[in-house]
């Protein structure tokens, strides 16, 4: 079986991708996920993940009997190692917004796709396109509907930049300090979320003519200017828009942030200390934050503990 996936982080664009914002997502290493087979007796946890792959491959087999699937599979190897009791190995929590489906998909992906891209040198944009729509089709199975950015991020496990829905590619992320005081972390809400929920509330809110003023508007300056100045290493920039994006969460996505924390996130607007903003889907799961004085932001968030994404 093929080494891990690793989880992922969308560290811009969280639903303005939905909208033609642009995007940033990078892997995340401290949490990743495999095919693995059984090595003797399986256990209650590998036979639960065995009937929901199973579950999973009698939809990619629905989609192929209907000649719709876009990913060419090999189905018959796939359902012959579900018959041995495979199952996803994974340290990713579900409902986190950092990629448990997401990895899912790309290792199945991996594993069983009968055409698989060389990932030695860099990928035209066509290539990461297709592999996008072939993914976003598998991942839809978990969430109802998936643009695929998630699981292509976690297939070429590399910085993905979006800057549309049909623009994308790989980026180099700026130099950074493994022991700078700036720091980008998450916040653990103690929930997880579920995606689809949430996503069907966005598309209900983008009925309101002022919300889908706001997305093409605000939320698409302040987003895409955070992604410019990140990329360029240009954090008084960055924070300036960081601010603004999320204040801008708060008053319009309200309900995707978790209640416990929205006074925390109205303090780090009020103190400059560390600012904060929905990671994924929202609902609960984690949540994104980026201070310029990690120690200062640890101050200010006590007790809630800090996981440390990248430091600058």
């Amino acid at each position: 079986m093929k080494s891990s996936y690793f989880a992922k982080i969308l560290l811009f664009g969280e639903y303005g991708i939905i909208r033609d914002t642009m995007g940033l997502s990078i892997p995340y290493r401290s949490f990743s996920g495999n095919l693995s087979l059984p090595n003797g007796e399986s256990n209650e946890d590998q036979n639960l993940s065995n009937r929901e792959l199973t579950k999973f491959y009698k939809h990619l087999k629905d989609l192929d009997s209907k000649d719709i699937l876009i990913a060419s599979l090999r189905l018959n190897e796939f359902n012959e190692d579900l018959k041995k009791g495979l199952y996803f190995k994974s340290t990713i929590p579900q409902g986190y917004g950092v990629g448990s489906s997401g990895a899912l998909v790309a290792a199945t992906f991996g594993r069983y796709s009968n055409f698989q891209l060389s990932l030695s040198s860099p990928l035209p944009p066509d290539s990461i396109q297709g592999l996008k729509e072939c993914l976003g089709q598998m991942e839809s199975y978990f969430h109802g509907k998936s643009s695929g950015i998630d699981p292509t991020i976690c297939y070429l496990q590399l910085p993905l930049l979006i800057r549309s829905q049909t623009d994308l590619g790989t980026v180099a992320l700026p130099s950074t300090e493994s022991k700078g005081t700036g720091a980008i972390f998450l916040l653990n809400s103690g929930n997880p979320g579920e995606t689809q929920p949430m996503v069907n509330l966005f598309m209900e809110k983008l009925k309101e003519e002022g919300f889908r003023n706001v997305m093409s508007g605000q939320f698409k300056k302040y987003n895409d200017a955070c992604v410019q100045a990140f990329l360029n290493g240009d954090w008084d920039p960055l924070f300036i828009n960081l601010k603004s994006l999320s204040r801008l969460a708060l008053d319009h996505f309200t309900p995707m942030i978790p209640n416990d924390f929205h006074t925390i996130w109205q303090k780090g607007i009020d103190s400059n200390a560390y600012y904060l903003k929905l990671c994924g889907s929202g609902g609960g799961g984690y949540i994104l934050g980026f201070t310029k004085n990690i120690e200062k932001a640890q101050e200010e968030l006590s007790p809630h503990s800090m996981e440390i994404v990248l430091r600058f």
